[in-house]
């Protein structure tokens, strides 16, 4: 009897040890908030590569950051996608990453404005984001916080290549950004909430009619008349370009690697403009007609030769001051 009950323990062993291996092996992907991906093209992933995609959202770019940054021994993932150029460098220089990175995509971070709200109450539309310092627009504008956001950050950023920052007591930029700050300028924690929450001209339950946003944003803004709601400040932005990675301790790197390429595929590049809003990498991917006409990319972009890597601590540090806020 007791043979019997050993033999069918071992065999009942044996059958779950081949349902383990039957199961297709997990690939874990960290993915700040708006990340976004069809389920037809998860499908189309786990079909061609034999891997099961799981999906960790991890907040807004900077706390995706953060929170890899502290669980780099034991990763809560094996690759990270939306570490932006402004964030990456804190990434690498804490050894998040395993390898090089890979631009996925790419967006202009500039400023848009609520069409109605100018048009109801006679008000022109600032030429220039430097502009909204101005009387005129005190109270109307809403931006993401730096510390947290990688939006947010691109503009300090903008603002620093923008006002060159000579060396001096006070910088022209701080002086524009204490002049921003006593103009009743908001700082929403990320991007979503800054654009969904604060924004009049997205749900249209906002007070703010002016946001740090990307010049593709106006695009998923039309009207039945076909026409956009917003637009976009589109000179003097700055060009965010998002990344994907392997992360260093990862479970499973092969399947982080199968899943780099796939973002790399035409199918997903060509999804990109209307799932997230970003500028696929790969420039044969043909674009949205609506983009054309409502989200094209900003007419000029300064910041690109910025080093990010070694000045962040010290704007963030001046913004802090300015806001009289905790990093």
């Amino acid at each position: 009897m007791k043979r019997f009950v050993v033999a069918l323990t071992l065999f009942a062993f044996a059958l779950t040890g081949c349902t383990q291996t039957a199961q297709p092996k997990v690939v874990t992907l960290v993915a700040h908030d708006s990340f976004a991906i069809s389920s037809a093209l998860i499908k189309k992933f786990e079909n061609e590569s034999g891997y099961k995609l799981k999906i960790v959202r991890a907040g807004d770019v900077g706390a995706l950051t953060s929170k890899l940054v502290l669980t780099k021994d034991a990763p809560i993932g094996d690759l990270v996608y939306g570490i932006d150029n402004t964030f990456a460098p804190v990434a690498l220089k804490n050894n998040v990453l395993a390898g090089e990175i890979t631009p996925i995509d790419y967006a202009d971070v500039c400023f848009n404005v609520d069409l109605a709200y100018f048009k109801s109450h006679n008000l022109v539309i600032p030429k220039h984001w430097k502009d909204l310092v101005q009387p005129k627009y005190k109270n109307l504008t809403v931006i993401e916080n730096p510390n947290t956001s990688s939006t947010g950050l691109a503009f300090l950023a903008l603002t620093e290549a923008y006002f060159k920052n000579p060396a001096s007591d006070i910088p022209p930029n701080l002086n524009w950004w204490l002049a921003f700050r006593d103009n009743g300028v908001k700082v929403a924690a990320g991007w979503e909430d800054a654009y969904y929450t604060y924004f009049s001209g997205a749900a249209g339950h906002g007070k703010y009619p002016i946001v740090l946003s990307y010049s593709s944003s106006p695009a998923d803004e039309i009207g039945a008349d076909g026409l956009s709601r917003t637009a976009s400040l589109s000179t003097d932005c700055f060009r965010q370009t998002e990344y994907a990675a392997v992360l260093s301790n990862a479970s499973n790197p092969a399947g982080a690697q199968a899943l780099i390429k796939f973002f790399e595929d035409k199918d997903f590049q060509k999804a990109l403009p209307r799932s997230m809003y970003v500028y696929p990498i790969d420039p044969s991917v043909t674009i949205p007609k609506s983009w054309l006409l409502f989200g094209s990319p900003a007419t000029t972009v300064l910041g690109g030769d910025l080093d990010i890597a070694n000045k962040r601590e010290q704007w963030l540090s001046d913004f802090n001051w300015v806001f009289e806020v905790a990093p």
